[in-house]
């Protein structure tokens, strides 16, 4: 039977490459990450999501897998992976691996093997179709992959095509088949008896794909998605690796869920539906962003309203909560000033409106001392997002080539990837050799060292948070209401269990904000957190908010239910 151990979890999320250097070869490593164990056991983290460390020629840095049962060489081995699981569970932190069975590699022995021929036994693996046009050299259908360009590929060697939603070298699955089904459900059973605790499956809402794999409406960024998000028999699927695999441990299996809305979360998420446990949904992300990656103007009102919906789930629904992750920008950067006077306030009143609502919590490496957004030239880039959206824009219509840089300069997924600064020394403490990106130079300023030195830093703001928030019955159980919600400044909103509520109040302004509160019946209610040093100690008629500044009221007391 399932514990549902995450819903009293706070998760760290590790991107590998990025996160701790132990042989200097600019490369993070698992024995990088072994030497930080404790440092996450002080923080108050007891869940790990790891970023693929599997066997991968990185054409998306780890996200195109060629050996689901071996570790990538610049990782470390398996046996390097054993000792770091077995010393996580030592200091009581769960695994979660990331899950990639969307597509693999090119690399992979089953593509090599289906590429062969068309009667090859693993043909049938990956979706193939003959081309358009008398030559058959036009793409089978009009889908676009997530990279720019075609979601098509021509293979010479047999003359048709290969499906591929995100880069040429990721060709995806044939879910269809039976045959792949069964070779997930190895897999995840695999991961299960070496103690993994569970999966983030990435894009795992793009398996199922329309029958026919029809044209799509036209789009100039993202066509076909309405004939392979949330596809015909994702439930079908899901179900079942859940009933063959993910049932059978104690596990947590959330799922990144493009197309997941308030609307049909229930469909995926509900405990009676037995597929996932919780969904990473995007609805939040494309507040400030269409189209995954054009910026526009950050609307607190629309961000609110999608945080309300989503906490507005049945209680057999569980929420992800997340600001930041591999694939978005530093939130500093993102909901505010994030290199102003009040960044430490910034990243501190951010912390208190995630951590505080209904769901579990995910802390991306760095999140926690308030990392940047970094100033790159073109060149600098690395990820295959960024530089594909230049080479497009570059192809296509060169005199945009300004809005581009300008676009990246906000949203590419480079700003997450930088590596994790410890120290303020070259290198960031990260690498003693050179890092394979740039580091940020702000690392003399904002870094785990000196933030472990400072009562008022970032970092301890955050174990004071991570502490409160563990076993905390209101924080877990409570209902949500939101307040003020025309109020373009503030973001305000009540969890309550068992006769005791929690006021939560942030100011997402850089300004000073007054605020109304005699409407909400807590007068008197008792400061039990705040991110400035001397807040108002009991809740009057008003509060008058300075920048970023968060406020927490209790008031009443636990009671017999």
């Amino acid at each position: 039977m399932k514990s549902r151990w995450y819903k009293d979890a706070v998760f760290y999320q590790i991107y590998p490459r990025s996160f701790c250097d132990s042989n200097g070869d600019g490369i993070g490593d698992i024995r990088g990450i072994i030497s930080k164990l404790d440092y996450l056991k002080d923080l108050g983290i007891n869940a790990v999501w790891l970023s693929p460390v599997y066997a991968s020629p990185n054409d998306d840095n780890g996200y195109d897998i060629s050996d689901y049962r071996n570790i990538m060489p610049e990782f470390g081995t398996m046996e390097d992976w054993k000792e770091m699981i077995d010393e996580m569970h030592k200091r009581g932190i769960r695994l979660v691996m990331d899950l990639v069975v969307n597509h693999t590699s090119d690399e992979h022995a089953w593509f090599q093997e289906s590429r062969k021929s068309k009667d090859n036994p693993y043909r049938d693996y990956y979706i193939w179709r003959k081309g358009r046009g008398k030559d058959g050299k036009k793409p089978p259908n009009n889908w676009t992959s997530r990279f720019q360009g075609s979601a098509w590929e021509y293979d010479e060697a047999t003359g048709e095509w290969y499906l591929h939603l995100f880069s040429k070298k990721q060709p995806d699955l044939n879910w269809d088949n039976p045959k792949v089904r069964q070779e997930v459900i190895d897999i995840c059973n695999f991961w299960f008896e070496l103690g993994v605790d569970g999966f983030r499956c990435d894009v795992i809402t793009y398996i199922s794909k329309a029958e026919g794999l029809p044209n799509g409406k036209f789009n100039p960024f993202l066509c076909g998605d309405e004939h392979f998000i949330l596809g015909p028999h994702i439930h079908e699927y899901l179900n079942q690796v859940n009933r063959e695999s993910w049932s059978k441990y104690d596990t947590m299996i959330v799922g990144e869920a493009i197309g997941c809305t308030v609307d049909n979360a229930e469909s995926l998420v509900s405990e009676d539906r037995n597929e996932l446990d919780s969904a990473i949904t995007f609805e939040l992300m494309q507040v400030d962003f269409k189209w995954d990656f054009w910026p526009v103007k950050f609307n607190l009102k629309k961000f609110k309203a999608v945080q309300s919906a989503f906490q507005s789930l049945p209680d057999t629904c569980w929420n992800t909560l997340y600001y930041e992750n591999h694939d978005q920008p530093r939130s500093v950067s993102r909901y505010g000033n994030g290199n102003g006077y009040h960044r430490k306030e910034l990243a501190k009143m951010l912390a208190v409106s995630l951590h505080m609502l209904k769901g579990t919590p995910y802390v991306y490496q760095g999140q926690e001392i308030g990392m940047t957004n970094i100033a790159l030239e073109e060149k600098e880039y690395v990820d295959i997002m960024a530089t594909r959206v230049f080479e497009m824009v570059r192809k296509i219509f060169p005199p945009l080539m300004p809005i581009a840089r300008w676009a990246m300069a906000k949203r590419a997924r480079d700003h997450a990837r930088t590596p994790m600064q410890w120290n303020g020394k070259q290198g960031a403490g990260f690498t003693t050799g050179k890092p394979w990106m740039k580091i940020n130079p702000n690392h003399s300023d904002v870094n785990v060292e000196s933030d472990l030195k400072n009562p008022n830093s970032v970092l301890n703001f955050y174990k004071q948070l991570i502490a409160f928030r563990l076993h905390n019955d209101v924080i877990i159980h409570g209902t949500y209401k939101e307040y003020f919600h025309n109020n373009k400044n503030v973001y305000c909103y009540e969890r309550a269990y068992r006769g005791k509520r929690y006021i939560v109040i942030c100011n997402f302004k850089e300004k000073n904000v007054p605020l109304n509160v005699d409407t909400i019946g807590a007068k008197g209610a008792k400061l039990v957190l705040a991110n400035y040093p001397k807040a108002a100690e009991t809740m009057g008629d008003a509060v008058f908010l300075r920048p970023y500044e968060a406020v927490v009221y209790e008031i009443g007391g636990q009671t017999e239910a």
